[in-house]
């Protein structure tokens, strides 16, 4: 196994100065772009609470994009190893964040409702408790500081 490191870059740049810069808290837009080299740009923003535009991704969004994209590749790989066929997968993430008196906030969970559909139904069983494996080698679940739950969805409901 290559143990190497890999490195990732991307780039944000801020677009939201409505000529003041942020002389005034409500006086300067939150939007953004984020690219990364040979990909194609991404509107970002703020939550719409903190003055972001409906219309463009905000970090929050982002997180649980991640945690939702890199849990199912990792499930994926660990339904290839363990010959379960899966010939559909879909997510709805969900995600709790609190804010702080002090003005911060944080990520308290997040939950993955994987619909996963089979070749073979008769493997469900085996095929829902992939998902713990898949959870514990998902690069970005072991990176973030709180729990991220899983609820199978059954395609068939």
């Amino acid at each position: 196994m290559n143990l190497a490191l890999h490195n990732y870059s991307v780039s944000i740049h801020w677009t939201g100065n409505r000529g003041e810069g942020t002389a005034s808290y409500r006086g300067y837009g939150r939007d953004h772009v984020v690219s990364a080299d040979g990909l194609p740009d991404l509107p970002g923003t703020a939550d719409p609470t903190f003055h972001g535009d409906r219309d463009r991704w905000n970090p929050e969004q982002l997180l649980l994009a991640a945690l939702s994209q890199c849990h199912m590749l990792s499930y994926l790989h660990i339904a290839v190893k363990n010959g379960v066929v899966v010939t559909g997968y879909d997510d709805a993430a969900t995600g709790t964040l609190r804010l702080n008196r002090d003005g911060s906030g944080e990520f308290l969970e997040a939950t993955l409702h994987p619909k996963v559909t089979l070749a073979d139904e008769s493997q469900r069983e085996l095929a829902d408790s992939l998902h713990h494996e898949a959870n514990s080698v998902c690069f970005i679940a072991r990176s973030v500081n709180f729990p991220v739950h899983h609820a199978p969805v059954n395609p068939e409901a």
